[in-house]
């Protein structure tokens, strides 16, 4: 998400926003983005938090829970015990609003997020401000993870009336849910150059008593400019925009504006691939090879135990901000092994091997499903109080101790520790710069981040690359050992459909590239834990969570929280990917009954594309919105584009290639105004465009030259294709989709290639050697 910062009604009297902090995903000088700065002029400051943090609650001679004590959430369980009367977001919390005439105060989080934290131990454990919030308002918590739909509607207003926006999110709302304030974290208490939360709340107060009637009349204004800001339709277009012209134009903004984004990756390989002998398609792969390599030797990826942080506050990749999350695991996963794909490198089929390794050891349940993230913050100590890092850094005199061993054959008298300290950069003084730690909390530590090459700490030591290479890993298996005895930061046990959605991803493209079946049976776990926890047979719907409960078993909230837009358009690409790594079609038939469901669900029939929400499920939000931007994840309707278009290619049905076509005319406009804010759904238009390469192997599964072939395709990167499997069986469930594959023959009794596009194809080959000259073509 965008940086955070404060905004509210002028009508309230409080500071505007002061823009310009960070904005991107890497270089900013603030620790952590989920949170909010004010200021009284045009000078930022920080706010509470790391910095100036104020401590204001108060001890409590006993704990009492409120009724989010009945919830699954972990978010909304760590606050069943404030002193606040908190509601979950429901009817009886709008209907205690409406009949008290109070304005409902929403406040919007997630379970491992550092500034949630801070605001829940500063405000919302304090008494006297429990005290305020249960007098004049209706407090509602919402895990944005469980209700991405409300989250999506109200960052909506407060990027609209700001420049930013993050979390905690809080706003104020009418009891009809039309919000009229906004901000993200506030201090407890006034400061020099920054209002507190007390105070907002007093003046809030004050304003709903004397002039509500304005702040209702501003509340409808707002929300009428914002219906019409969010409209997305095909409105008198009748076709999308040149892909040609929208694919230049998004390079063009990625090069002028060189910043990284996963999705963005994924178009410049995708670019590369379609100007591979110009000077912008090598530039294209240059960007996007160095960046993941750039990440990959960074502080930002955990060197000990795997697995990537969730950004770095720093350009060099160096510091990052701690929490680790499951969305990047997967999506990185992808990124990683389309690199060697690409490139041939064995460093990058060994990260995302690496990345793989962290989720099934660290966001894995028995049953197949996958965790949401691991928090940032630990205590170094047990019994400690938590910080940001703990369980990650080290200390020289840490290392030392760990590592003892002299190093034979060095040029110069060397430890393991030492060794590992030069090659990762580690020093006395520790290597986080003090402005990256304003409260002091990691003075003295280290985060490891790889310093040279291997041949370069080799020359330096004088000893060989394999030695080193063999040296440093032992070392990081005995930090690694050695971490366990760390108190382990919190884990977030709730299961999202959208994001084992991309976890099944990760896993099927990752062990399909790699020729590791290991990894693919772990997707197909994945999607049997979805079918079997979180599918609703009867209504043929998804459900949007489940909850590890105890002893490994599997818990739902009730009502059951049904699954969103994102949930089905990533789950469908993830069975599409898994059928193309198992070549099971029972996967690709249960992906197009999902996708009818989805159809049925959240297409919008009048202009054109998917609503984020169902219209029953979000009766009373003040908006309906269709996600806009790839961001931290690529909006569902970029993926559900290209979904519609391998769906297409699997099965020959014209109504979902006519649902790609008024999909993508129903973003014309934002592509041809801002195409990078949507380079996934330019590459699904760009597919579309190029029409897409259907793929057929003919032949027995189980037979070594079928695989052979197979493999072949996996090898290179035709990110425009589906790979079909023909077996010979005319009454298979691909043959009933596609006719035309029951013509298709062996040659000689082998496994035969065929490459289809536009209704015609190839010759038929034998050879992978010939196939692969097929596919480069």
């Amino acid at each position: 998400m965008l940086g955070a910062r404060v905004w509210l009604c002028r009508s309230l009297l409080l500071p505007r926003a002061v823009p310009g902090l960070a904005t991107s995903r890497r270089g900013s000088s603030s620790r952590d983005k989920d949170r909010s700065v004010t200021a009284n002029g045009s000078v930022p400051m920080p706010a509470g938090g790391k910095g100036s943090r104020t401590n204001c609650s108060q001890s409590m001679p006993q704990k009492v829970s409120n009724r989010l004590i009945n919830e699954k959430s972990p978010y909304l369980l760590q606050h069943a015990y404030n002193p606040v009367d908190w509601y979950p977001w429901g009817q009886e919390a709008f209907d205690k609003a409406r009949k008290e005439n109070k304005p409902i105060f929403l406040s919007v989080g997630y379970s491992t997020c550092h500034w949630c934290h801070m605001m829940e131990e500063e405000s919302f454990q304090n008494e006297e401000i429990g005290r305020l919030l249960n007098e004049d308002f209706v407090s509602v918590k919402v895990d944005r993870e469980e209700r991405p739909d409300v989250d999506k509607v109200y960052m909506t207003f407060v990027q609209a009336t700001s420049s930013g926006g993050g979390w905690p999110m809080n706003v104020w709302l009418t009891p009809n849910l039309q919000p009229f304030v906004g901000g993200t974290y506030f201090p407890p208490e006034d400061g020099l150059t920054r209002i507190g939360f007390r105070t907002v709340l007093l003046r809030i107060r004050e304003q709903w008593k004397q002039n509500k009637n304005t702040l209702l009349e501003n509340s409808q204004r707002v929300t009428t400019a914002l219906l019409a800001r969010s409209e997305i339709s095909t409105g008198d277009r009748q076709l999308p925009p040149s892909a040609a012209t929208m694919n230049s134009r998004c390079f063009q903004q990625l090069d002028e504006g060189y910043d990284e984004e996963y999705v963005i990756l994924n178009f410049l390989f995708s670019y590369w691939l379609s100007h591979r002998l110009t000077q912008d398609g090598s530039r294209a792969q240059q960007m996007a090879l160095h960046t993941l390599k750039m990440m990959a030797n960074g502080g930002i990826r955990d060197h000990v135990g795997q697995g990537f942080h969730r950004y770095s506050t720093d350009r060099q990749w160096h510091v990052p901000h701690f929490e680790k999350m499951l969305y990047d695991q997967g999506q990185l996963a992808v990124a990683y092994s389309q690199a060697f794909q690409i490139s041939g490198d064995e460093f990058y089929s060994d990260v995302a091997k690496g990345i793989l390794q962290y989720v099934s050891r660290n966001l894995s349940h028995r049953s197949g499903g996958f965790y949401s993230a691991e928090d940032a913050d630990s205590p170094p100590e047990r019994g400690m109080r938590p910080k940001e890092g703990a369980f990650y850094v080290w200390t020289v005199k840490e290392v030392q101790q760990l590592l003892p061993e002299s190093v034979h054959g060095a040029t110069e008298p060397l430890t393991s520790g030492q060794l590992l300290m030069k090659h990762y950069g580690l020093t006395e003084a520790g290597n986080i710069s003090p402005n990256q730690d304003p409260k002091g909390e990691l003075q003295g530590q280290n985060v490891l981040t790889v310093r040279y090459s291997l041949e370069l700490t080799a020359a330096r030591f004088g000893l060989d690359v394999e030695a080193i290479r063999t040296l440093l890993n032992t070392g990081l298996e005995k930090l690694f050992q050695a971490r366990k005895h760390r108190p382990k930061p919190h884990l977030d046990s709730k299961m999202l459909a959208a994001w084992n959605g991309l976890m099944v991803s990760g896993y099927a493209i990752t062990g399909a590239v790699l020729g590791m079946e290991r990894l693919v049976n772990y997707a197909t776990n994945g999607a049997k834990f979805l079918k079997r926890h979180m599918f609703d047979v009867a209504s043929g719907r998804l459900m949007r969570t489940c909850y590890a409960g105890s002893g490994g078993t599997v818990e739902h909230s009730n009502p059951p929280c049904w699954g969103f837009l994102e949930d089905y358009a990533f789950v469908v690409r993830g069975l599409l990917d898994l059928y193309e790594a198992s070549l099971e079609s029972a996967w690709l038939e249960w992906a197009l009954r999902l996708q009818d469901t989805q159809d049925k669900l959240f297409w919008d029939s009048r202009g054109g594309g998917y609503f984020c929400s169902e219209a029953e499920l979000g009766a009373g939000l003040p908006l309906r919105l269709k996600d806009d931007q790839d961001g931290a994840e690529p909006s569902a309707n970029s993926v559900s584009a290209h979904n519609l278009l391998r769906l297409h290619g699997f099965t020959g049905h014209k109504d979902w290639m006519e649902k790609c076509v008024c999909l993508l005319t129903a973003f014309s406009e934002r592509m041809r105004r801002v195409p990078v804010a949507l380079p996934e759904m330019v590459r699904a238009l760009l597919a579309h465009q190029q029409t897409l390469k259907q793929i057929v192997i003919c032949g027995d599964p189980q037979a070594k030259d079928t695989k052979a072939l197979v493999q072949c395709v996996h090898s290179i990167y035709i990110p425009n294709k589906v790979l079909i499997l023909a077996d010979g069986d005319p009454s298979s469930f691909l043959s009933r989709q596609l006719p035309f594959l029951n013509t298709l023959r062996r040659l000689e009794d082998r496994a035969t290639a065929y490459v289809c596009e536009n209704q015609a194809c190839s010759m038929p080959v034998t050879e992978p050697s010939e196939l692969r000259k097929l596919l480069h073509q």
